[in-house]
């Protein structure tokens, strides 16, 4: 029986659990923006008051060192020999010209090789998928990267069932992602994964993320591979009028006359320059700005944003929205507005 004069016993302090390490790969020629947009993304949550641990960034390369990336700007490396596979959350190995030259690398191949089953999430971002593809890891699964790449890609590695207007694929524990941009579109769900929805959307409206896209959204809109196509820029003044006028009856004699052509030509002439139909152009430009409509949140109705966009009535909108976006009004509103 203890004494009166004992002090009653404090509980031992609660220990913090340690922040997940988040390790990027570096090597010659990496792109700067493949490691820079996501470790941005990462290392906002510091500003954020978390449910649980947060990241700790560690930026690896063979040897250690300055690591000169693709625009000339140097990375200061630890060596992977200093870190344990084990000690690994996540693993990310970005892209950039250099990523030929990785296979060469043996000791940098090893490393990833034994850290691939010991990380609890992997990920590449453009170029990167290449690097994992040559481990295997992507044999029988689905991937993402830059659009220019997939039949590369594809070919090089037919077990692999290559996503070619993915932004980002998660495939189980793997993740790979598009282009450059489309690697903060990863970190930002890779957030949403381990914090929610909420702290993923804070994050993106911190870096001022014009959209938060999903990974099954194209990797660009419509409208853009008009412009594309379109490279002479012949109805860049017809396109704004029509975004000027975009709640008008936009048929086809009326875009014909402010061309200055006939309607058979015009049609036959857009279609050739554009790669869509005069009704298709329309739909794709009143897609784009009901989007911008929804994700502002200046108007609170899907019917009153639908009139706006020329579309009419909301089941209209949303047969548009499933063939451009994938995805509902509803569902874009949601996911996208800061709401």
């Amino acid at each position: 029986m203890p004494s009166k004069s004992a002090k009653p016993r404090r509980p031992p302090p609660r220990q913090q659990a340690a922040p997940r390490r988040i390790a990027i790969v570096a090597f010659p020629g990496v792109t700067l923006l493949d490691i820079s947009g996501p470790a941005q993304v990462f290392a906002e949550l510091e500003a954020i008051e978390l449910p649980g641990p947060g990241y700790s960034l560690s930026y690896l390369s063979t040897s250690g060192g300055l690591v000169s990336t693709d625009v000339g700007m140097m990375i200061d490396t630890a060596p992977i020999s200093s870190m344990r596979p084990h000690q690994i959350d996540t693993l990310v190995i970005p892209g950039g010209p250099g990523i030929w030259e990785i296979p060469k690398d043996a000791r940098l191949m090893k490393w990833i090789s034994q850290t691939l089953p010991q990380a609890r999430r992997i990920a590449s971002v453009c170029l990167g998928a290449f690097a994992l593809a040559w481990t295997g890891v992507l044999d029988g699964k689905r991937a993402a990267t830059h659009w220019r790449y997939c039949p590369r890609l594809q070919d090089s590695f037919p077990n692999v069932r290559v996503e070619p207007n993915a932004i980002f694929v998660k495939d189980g524990h793997v993740w790979s992602s598009a282009g450059v941009s489309a690697g903060i579109d990863l970190a930002l769900a890779m957030i949403e994964e381990d914090f929610g929805h909420t702290i993923a959307l804070d994050v993106a409206r911190r870096l001022v993320v014009f959209l938060k896209r999903p990974g099954g959204q194209s990797q660009f809109s419509t409208v853009l591979a008009a412009q594309a196509s379109d490279v002479e820029g012949r109805f860049s003044a017809l396109h704004a009028w029509i975004i000027e006028n975009i709640a008008s009856d936009l048929r086809v004699e009326t875009l014909a006359a402010k061309a200055g052509m006939t309607p058979r030509t015009f049609a036959r002439t857009y279609a050739n320059r554009t790669g869509m139909t005069p009704a298709s152009g329309v739909e794709a430009l009143r897609v784009e700005t009901a989007r911008l409509l929804l994700e502002s949140q200046q108007i609170r109705g899907v019917v009153e944003v639908a009139k706006r966009a020329g579309f009419g009535d909301d089941e209209r909108m949303r047969r548009a929205f499933l063939r451009h976006l994938g995805v509902s009004p509803t569902e874009y509103r949601n996911r996208f507005s800061g709401g």
